[in-house]
């Protein structure tokens, strides 16, 4: 019921083929999906109230009435009144504010699918950063906005023209969203809405700004025509990304994100089995099912992989890169197949076509799209060498029994490290956890106060750790952690650990202090954590870790966990 019933309209019988005709539908919308209403608490400033819109993959039917399908395209306009103070946005590309009336006029001159129609009202004020961006934020969000990204987005917006081709949206500007966005970003044109909760980690806003810019040609100019190719979409739009890191940023850098998330989709292939169907590229949709529960790790990764050995075949990236660029002006502001890339491709690479490489043995096409399991080829990343090379050496003088090398591990200043380099390292040895009790120790000796300097993408890798792991002597950091963020992406994997482990009446107690801080959906989806069937809790002394612990009982109306379901706590990816 979340997700609406069809509306059918029958035609009138007199109406000649492709003969033009209008519908009107006069609809009241009620809560749903599609519709975030927050209070002024759950806001930065704590002023004024807030709505936003996330229509992806098959929301916005609750938003308005729609063809809810990447398949089908079009235009729109809309007119939105609103009170005095609070300024309206959406991914338009025109318009226009009756002052006197308190209406905003927008209008969509290019065609695109309903799930990319959104919008946003609040508090926010804008900065130009750019000659064809601005950054919208709440007013104490602004400064730090425009001090990550002023002269950026320009920069990478030229720096994908002269990749795959002209910018065809007109203006690219970015509003930050209260931390109850559900998502890190949406590529929604014209605007792109991105979770303010990342401003503090420099590179991870990098990263998903680039993704989004990358958006702007795969994904909404040329869009998957169906759920089932997703990968279409983001396996194009991650192997974009890493074109432009490359070449604003250096090889090495990208080598080094890419290393991070291809160490976190084979920790979900573990996780999963390398038979699950989940893994397949063109994965098949059940009926009833929400395509964006089969949003995972292979839609990006495995889809990356696919187009990179595409890429690969071409013998020079830059004629792929020649390729993608036919590519979106053949098909821009329509939807497609996988066929219709692949046969593009063959047809524009003729020699390729003659040595039948859709055909070579254990790289068919056929299978990459259709075989479960990971990546039939991954890339080579030894020029990130100088970047990883120092992670796996750390991680190793960790995990080496005996511990007698402590004194060399700490002697490396993480402070000096990239963010990317900081949570592969702890990646890993959460992968590693539980660890000996003597490492842990030696680890919080030596890096835990440099790590509580960091942002919150490192940080919670280490609580996570802590944990694992049932440090007492940190815990109070999981706490104070927790007393301060509002967002699904820092909180979600916490008490899923918590939860898992022994510490689930120190969860209970921080829920019951910061539950009100926190948006009605999120609140609704820690209650299941903390409610789902686990194994029952040994006793366990506590005093060390809290006094004064609140009784409280959680309302009996949470489901038993969904067999064979994969946690947040077990991905540790946020993009």
């Amino acid at each position: 019921t979340d997700y609406g019933s069809s509306l059918t309209v029958s035609l009138p019988a007199a109406l000649q083929p492709h003969q033009p005709f209008q519908i009107i539908v006069r609809y009241t919308t009620a809560d749903g999906p599609a519709i975030w209403w927050l209070d002024p608490e759950l806001t930065y400033g704590n002023a004024k109230p807030f709505v936003f819109t996330q229509g992806h993959s098959v929301c916005n039917r609750s938003f308005f009435p729609c063809f809810d399908t990447p398949a089908v395209k079009c235009t729109y306009s809309a007119t939105v009144k609103a009170p005095t103070g609070m300024q309206v946005l959406m991914s338009a590309t025109q318009s226009t504010y009756l002052e006197e009336e308190g209406v905003y006029q927008f209008h969509m001159e290019y065609p695109v699918p309903a799930y990319l129609v959104a919008l946003v009202a609040g508090d926010l004020i804008h900065a130009d950063i750019g000659p064809r961006s601005r950054v919208w934020a709440e007013p104490c969000l602004l400064p730090t906005a425009i001090s990550k990204l002023s002269g950026m987005v320009e920069r990478w917006l030229t720096a994908a023209e002269s990749l795959y081709g002209p910018y065809i949206w007109g203006r690219y500007d970015i509003v930050f969203l209260p931390p109850s966005f559900p998502i890190v970003a949406m590529e929604n044109p014209c605007l792109t809405f991105i979770i303010s909760s990342i401003l503090e980690s420099d590179e991870f806003l990098i990263i998903d700004v680039i993704h989004e810019v990358a958006h702007s040609w795969f994904g909404n100019a040329v869009t998957n025509a169906t759920w089932e190719e997703m990968w279409l979409s983001e396996g194009l739009a991650t192997y974009a990304q890493r074109r432009i890191t490359t070449e604003t940023y250096g090889a090495a850098f990208t080598c080094l994100e890419t290393a991070f998330r291809l160490d976190a989709l084979h920790r979900q292939m573990k996780l999963l089995g390398e038979d699950n169907p989940v893994s397949k590229l063109q994965v098949k949709l059940e009926p009833g099912v929400n395509p964006s529960n089969l949003m995972n790790l292979f839609t990006y990764e495995k889809g990356y992989c696919f187009v990179y050995y595409l890429s690969q075949l071409c013998g020079d990236p830059r004629h792929f890169d020649s390729f993608l660029r036919a590519y979106i002006e053949k098909y821009k502001f329509t939807s497609v197949v996988a066929q219709d890339l692949l046969d593009s491709f063959l047809n524009y690479f003729p020699e390729l076509k003659e040595q039948c490489v859709e055909s070579k043995a254990g790289l068919e096409f056929e299978r990459w799209l259709n075989a479960t399991g990971p990546p039939l080829a991954e890339p080579d990343l030894s020029q990130g060498s100088s970047l990883t090379r120092p992670v796996e050496m750390l991680f190793k003088l960790w995990t080496t029994e005996p511990l007698d090398s402590v004194a060399a591990a700490s002697c490396v200043d993480l402070t000096k490290w990239r963010t990317f380099q900081t949570v592969l390292f702890l990646d890993r040895l959460l992968d590693g956890s539980p660890l000996p009790h003597e490492v842990i120790k030696k680890l919080s000796e030596c890096y835990s106060s440099q790590l509580d300097s960091m942002n919150a993408e490192i940080r919670i890798r280490w609580l996570q750790i802590v944990v694992r792991n049932d440090y007492y002597p940190d815990l109070y950091k999981v706490r104070r952690f927790l007393e301060n963020q509002m967002s699904r992406m820092y909180t979600i994997p916490l008490y899923e650990d918590l939860c898992t482990g022994t510490l689930k009446s120190f969860a209970l107690e921080i829920f019951y202090q910061t539950q009100n801080q926190l948006h009605p959906n999120l609140r609704k989806t820690i209650q299941q954590i903390l409610s789902q069937g686990l194994n029952p809790l040994p006793a366990i002394d506590t005093t060390a870790v809290t006094t004064d612990t609140p009784a409280m009982v959680l309302e009996d109306k949470v489901s038993e966990a969904t067999n064979g379901a994969i946690s947040l706590r077990d991905v540790n990816v946020s993009a």
